[in-house]
């Protein structure tokens, strides 16, 4: 049995909750309680590790190795998240030693089942043929889509990694997704949560995970 998560700081509340129940595989359980700042422009994740399965939770695991609580991962937003990926992919280099190393692709059937997933007509098809050409990940609530890919640990040890995201979908003023453009061209700002929090990708997400971990031999 876990214990209670504390009461949110001044300043927050309580915008979702995921328990172990909710993940997509036995061996990297976690229960997350999300706050958002009282204006929902900062989410903040707060995890903690279940206990009594066959492996270490991947909470576990960055709990020892940063040698306590701290931050686990950053999640950057993006307005074009294709665009995004393709020049942090092409920042590697064809040797792939610049730039960021990305999280093992969720796997052809993952792919072949997006468009009944979230929908056939949420991306057209060369987009769903660039999530599976870039490992992008999808998911979809009742408000909007969810694009989401995640990096390896950025440092020596699997602590923080980095997520980019994309939310499409709910905007913050309410108003049609099809409305004219901003006079400053500038994308509408979306309400918080939108899309999500990628809950359909967390079996393939901790799977690679779990697959990473397991190279490290720790």
């Amino acid at each position: 049995m876990s214990c209670p998560f504390p009461s949110p700081p001044q300043g927050f509340h309580e915008f979702a909750e995921f328990v172990s129940a909710d993940v997509g595989t036995v061996d990297s359980g976690l229960n997350s309680l999300v706050l958002a700042s009282n204006d929902e422009r900062v989410l903040l994740p707060l995890n903690e590790p279940t206990h009594g399965t066959r492996r270490r939770s991947q909470i576990q695991t960055f709990l020892e190795q940063h040698g306590g609580p701290g931050v686990q991962h950053m999640a950057l937003t993006t307005h074009d998240i294709f665009y995004t990926l393709r020049c942090m992919r092409d920042a590697a280099g064809p040797d792939g030693a610049g730039g960021f190393d990305f999280m093992r692709s969720a796997s052809d059937a993952y792919y072949d089942a997006l468009p009944a997933k979230i929908g056939a007509h949420s991306l057209t098809p060369d987009q769903f043929h660039a999530c599976r050409q870039l490992g992008i990940l999808a998911d979809r609530d009742d408000q909007g889509l969810l694009l989401q890919i995640f990096t390896k640990p950025v440092g020596d040890r699997p602590t923080l990694f980095l997520e980019i995201i994309q939310r499409v979908g709910c905007r913050l003023d309410q108003q049609p997704q099809q409305a004219p453009a901003p006079p400053d061209g500038k994308p509408y700002p979306q309400a918080a949560g939108c899309g999500g929090f990628g809950k359909g990708n967390f079996a393939e997400l901790f799977r690679s995970i779990e697959q990473y971990e397991e190279t490290l031999h720790i």
